[in-house]
């Protein structure tokens, strides 16, 4: 690899924003046909540096240079992403940005030119579209309608929409995020042959297991500044966490322990799906105390109906809900002063009012607690109180209490929206997503209080997409796939293969039955 010859050069790169600097002196090479990995946690520095890679942002100081046609290195114009395209740069983001209605021809051609003008020639672009899919190994039906894909093909025809516009070096951001075991698989298989045509490739995610089955280099960013620049040979995921936060990462173990009462049960139970999402059919489910029962699929498979069920946003057409044998009535309020605690998928929209203080989210759902009110009046003195213990417990790092939630980081309002919930010692606790996003130092920690919420003998419902999540804390686990859950089994009989086929639709409905 090390003979390969540079293809993208960062020298010294500098960016700041007032007072913070997000990126320092950063010196980062790729090779031909190399797949760098980048990591570093949440505020770490890679999405200010691909910003500028690709010309969103402009450094303060350092410079790009990119490979031209004869090898040589140039220098990237600053500020261009039309520069950055020409380059032979093409990004691919995580949140894919597909027009549903087209064809996945008129998608990769969109932009090149109009679709109404003859100048398009659709039949040369789709020769070249065929030539690109032999040569990379993306197959997808070029006349197919995006809304009819998969969430694997969709993401096919976004590195292909890059590569159709000359793209050489390929950014990928959280590209697994959202596929099956099968789906990432497939994405490795297509990476390895474009690494070996000559392509590059960085590669950014939170999954450290992909990260060493997939990258030959790994550079970690931490604080705005590059801490390490290694071959993945050699190294573990226990290194890598470390060297993204600066010190040991503990992991967190399920012991085993006996499940207790019946907290939950969902009985055949129907949601219809809302705002043209998957909803809910017959859907059977119980949660135990001292249990966790995680939920896999691929997103938009019902998910949002289940959360929205058991946290009062959404009521039952068909079937029965009941919380310790008596029937959930339907309504957020009901659904707190009933004990559940609720971790939503959307902490920013969903989990906490970010005009308000972190003290006064901190008291959102006990207003009527008379450490909190008297006489309809809210006791200030009380509130700031409770918050700074709550601030030291769960290590929120703020300015102080009377600071607005929306200025913290995600990780810092999730340990907001964790302190709330987990301080009542709910019965059952919902949550959806509560990693997604956070590096992994944030993570081991939602993941500790989750456990130990399990030893007080909590039930909790984990909806997640992430596997190795689910796998870890999980006692149980079910697969959402078209609106139907199958049984929930013992995480030692289940293996990524088999959740992956489930998620993609294969058995569930059989299971279901």
């Amino acid at each position: 690899m090390q003979s390969s010859p540079v293809v993208l050069s960062i020298a010294g790169v500098t960016k700041r924003f007032g007072a913070l600097v997000a990126n320092e002196a950063i010196d980062l090479d790729i090779r031909q046909g190399e797949i760098l990995a980048l990591l570093g946690e949440n505020g770490a520095g890679k999405t200010t540096l691909m910003n500028i890679l690709f010309g969103h942002y402009v450094a303060d100081e350092g410079t790009i240079q990119v490979a031209a046609s004869d090898g040589n290195l140039q220098a990237l114009p600053a500020g261009s992403p039309q520069a950055a395209l020409q380059a032979g740069i093409g990004m691919v983001h995580q949140h894919f940005a597909l027009a549903d209605s087209l064809t996945v021809l008129e998608n990769i051609v969109l932009g090149t030119g109009s679709l109404g003008s003859p100048t398009l020639r659709k039949r040369q672009a789709r020769t070249k579209l065929r030539g690109l899919m032999s040569e990379s190994g993306l197959t997808v039906d070029p006349d197919e309608r995006v809304s009819r894909l998969t969430v694997g093909e969709r993401q096919r025809v976004e590195i292909l929409k890059v590569l159709y516009r000359g793209a050489r070096i390929l950014v990928l951001d959280e590209p697994t995020a959202v596929l099956t075991p099968q789906e990432a698989d497939r994405l490795f298989a297509v990476l390895r042959q474009l690494k070996a045509r000559g392509f590059s490739v960085i590669f950014i995610s939170h999954k450290l297991r992909e990260v060493l089955a997939i990258a030959d280099r790994v550079a970690v960013l931490r604080g705005g500044r590059k801490v390490a620049d290694r071959p993945v040979a050699g190294t573990d995921r226990a290194m890598l966490a470390s060297l993204m936060v600066g010190r040991e990462v503990p992991v967190s173990r399920r012991e085993p322990q006996a499940p207790g009462r019946i907290v939950l049960r969902l009985d055949r139970v129907d949601v219809p799906g809302a705002g043209g999402r998957i909803g809910l059919t017959q859907a059977s489910l119980e949660i135990h105390e001292g249990e966790i029962i995680g939920i896999a699929g691929v997103s938009g498979n019902g998910q949002a109906a289940l959360a929205g069920l058991i946290a009062g946003m959404t009521r039952a057409a068909v079937g029965a809900v009941s919380l310790f044998g008596a029937p959930l009535h339907p309504s957020p309020w009901a659904v707190v002063r009933a004990g559940i605690g609720r971790i939503p998928e959307d902490r920013h929209h969903e989990g906490v009012v970010g005009s308000l203080s972190i003290a006064e989210n901190l008291v959102l759902e006990t207003l009527d607690d008379p450490a909190v009110q008297r006489w309809g009046f809210l006791r200030f003195g009380a509130i700031r109180d409770h918050a700074r213990a709550l601030i030291a417990a769960f290590d929120v790092r703020c300015p102080g209490p009377d600071a607005p939630v929306r200025l913290l980081s995600g990780g810092n309002i999730q340990k907001v929206i964790l302190a709330r919930e987990l301080e009542r010692e709910p019965r059952l606790i919902l949550a959806n997503q509560p990693a997604r996003g956070l590096d992994v130092g944030a993570t081991a920690e939602v993941h500790r209080r989750l456990l130990e919420a399990r030893r007080r003998e909590a039930g909790i419902l984990l909806i997640s997409e992430d596997l190795d999540e689910l796998l870890s804390l999980s006692d149980r686990i079910a697969v959402i796939a078209r609106g139907r859950l199958s049984p929930a089994a013992p995480v030692e009989s289940l293996t990524l293969e088999r959740l992956g086929l489930l998620m993609a639709g294969h058995d569930a409905e059989d299971q279901a039955a």
